[in-house]
């Protein structure tokens, strides 16, 4: 049975569902258009054809999914998938793979999973669509809306649309905190590993504004530290999380908000935000009624294979495999990022804010 604090959570996000609806008489969402760019919390299928071993297009992926697996890492709907809800769009933002023409006009998804900010990042796993891959692809999308609205058209359009951006987990776990197979731990301190990844994607952002993005929310990394698999990995002791990794991602937050407001300051005719993902995912998990915070649903702490058996109580865990949190925290995780309950929540404002701009 769900907990009571679940219970509120799903209340929470019908509420802001409802509400939305309500100011929406038209049936028109809040923006015309949003697009998504990420890694695996994010992923609606792009990697499905691709030579990888990052896949979730099998069962039991997708098990509460209206659509069975469809490739995203969890067993119902993303945190993307949420906050497109409660933006008012009715049906799911398509992936970049199955986005076809005048599709491209409400948004496309480009997220990809074990895509990092750096390009080597995820390479063992095979192949991946890195950010910089992610923003050539969504260039060619900008086109195909001017040729369907014209140039003018296309730039007023995409002016009003939500961004959001959800990338660096993998920088972590599939770069700098696998010594055998990269050399970054080497080269960089935390705090210099921490800098280079900000420098990045720095750069990387301003490319995104450059091609029409005005309003931007970037997801800050979770407790990456506290992931089924890093436990496995690092045997931290029972009931703790790896706290190296946690304060590694902390040092790339803490600077990923600094950039937030250095490209307000530079970039007066947009705005951008920080979601406080770490912040969001932060307490002690069981007094919000998850019972299971240190194994997957499918896996236990060493992944999903396909047709394994999940747990039948999936409402009562973190993660759903060794990485990805199951649907119950990805809708926590919207309602707040979208409607802040605590000022730390986000910085400066919440999605709905921005998407009222």
């Amino acid at each position: 049975m769900a907990s009571t604090h679940q219970k509120i959570w799903w209340s929470v996000f019908l509420t802001l569902l409802l509400s939305n609806c309500q100011h929406e008489v038209d049936g028109a969402p809040q923006v015309p258009c949003y697009f998504i760019f990420g890694d695996s919390l994010s992923d609606s299928g792009n990697n499905n054809l691709l030579v990888t071993k990052a896949k979730a297009n099998f069962k039991p992926y997708g098990i509460d999914f209206p659509l069975g697996p469809t490739g995203r890492f969890t067993n119902g709907r993303t945190i993307v998938d949420f906050i497109s809800e409660l933006l008012g769009f009715h049906g799911f933002i398509p992936s970049f793979v199955t986005a076809t023409g005048k599709d491209v006009l409400q948004g496309v998804n480009y997220a990809s999973g074990a895509a990092g900010i750096r390009h080597e990042t995820g390479q063992h796993l095979g192949d991946r669509i890195t950010l910089t891959r992610q923003l050539i692809h969504y260039q060619l999308t900008v086109a195909q809306i001017a040729t369907l609205l014209g140039a003018a058209a296309a730039k007023d359009q995409l002016s009003k649309c939500v961004f959001t951006v959800g990338i660096g987990s993998n920088d972590y776990i599939n770069n700098y905190f696998l010594p055998n197979l990269y050399p970054t731990s080497k080269e960089f301190t935390p705090e210099q590993y921490a800098k280079a990844l900000i420098a990045q994607y720095s750069l990387q952002l301003k490319t995104l504004y450059e091609f029409g993005a005005r309003k931007v929310a970037l997801f800050g990394l979770g407790l990456i530290g506290c992931a089924p698999a890093e436990l496995a990995a690092f045997s931290p002791p029972k009931g703790t999380c790896v706290d190296n990794i946690n304060s590694a991602v902390q040092l790339f937050n803490d600077k990923l908000k600094s950039l937030v407001n250095d490209l307000n300051t530079e970039f007066t005719d947009s705005k951008f935000t920080y979601i406080n993902i770490f912040g969001i995912g932060s307490g002690d998990p069981k007094a919000a009624g998850f019972k299971v915070t240190d194994s997957g649903c499918c896996g236990g702490r060493t992944g999903c294979a396909p047709s394994a058996t999940p747990c039948s109580n999936r409402r009562e865990f973190v993660f759903f495999d060794e990485f990805h949190p199951t649907e119950a925290v990805n809708v926590n995780l919207a309602a707040r990022a979208y409607k802040s309950s605590t000022p730390s929540d986000v910085s400066p404002i919440d999605i709905n804010t921005l998407a009222n701009l």
